[in-house]
């Protein structure tokens, strides 16, 4: 039991390593060769995490070789557009200015019905509403509405907002954090200051 307990935190450990070293996309937005790689650490890992009689380098080398291939095709995928077409596939666009394409939707294999419920999830409830929808390498539904569905902004009126920027943690759990100080150009004594106005 102990060493199941061992092994199952070791590989643990590994396969959040890899998965940092793969990068920081959402499940949804891999890539199709990232998420067989996930899917194939997942299943790597399982098998010397319950199976204590085979050895744990048999699962933690397989999973160092994925890693290593996922790197490789990265740098192709980021130096070589036809790599690129090959590996990801090309986005493709199902509806064009307000058409909807449906020899790209057959291509695709997806029903108008299924369109329109992505529709409804990127918040366009009617398909007169789009002026392009593009089916991303990841999966994902790009939706441009017709210009006039747009929602407004403040350029429509001529207005020129304040700049905002971003904010800034700079004490987390009673900790001060000293690189967001510096990078707001403040230090300690200035946040001691405002600090005590706030509790006077």
């Amino acid at each position: 039991m102990l060493i199941t307990f061992t092994r199952s935190i070791i590989l643990y450990i590994i396969i959040l390593i890899v998965m940092r070293l793969m990068g920081k996309r959402e499940i949804g937005q891999l890539q199709p060769f990232e998420l067989v790689i996930a899917m194939m650490i997942a299943d790597l890992a399982s098998i010397p995490m319950t199976e204590t009689g085979i050895p744990i380098q048999n699962g933690i080398i397989p999973i160092l070789g994925l890693l290593f291939m996922h790197l490789i095709i990265s740098i192709i995928n980021m130096k070589s557009i036809y790599a690129r077409e090959i590996i990801c596939g090309k986005p493709r666009i199902l509806i064009y200015r307000g058409k909807i394409k449906e020899e790209a939707l057959k291509r695709e294999r997806i029903t108008i019905n299924e369109l329109e419920e992505r529709l409804r999830s990127a918040n366009v409830v009617a398909l007169g509403d789009v002026e392009y929808a593009i089916l991303e390498t990841s999966g994902q539904l790009t939706v441009i509405p017709k210009p006039n569905k747009r929602n407004t902004i403040p350029e429509d009126f001529n207005i020129e907002p304040d700049y905002e920027g971003i904010p800034y943690d700079l004490v987390v759990d009673g900790v001060i954090m000293n690189d967001n100080l510096k990078e707001i150009g403040r230090d300690y004594n200035w946040l001691k200051k405002e600090v005590r106005k706030v509790w006077n």
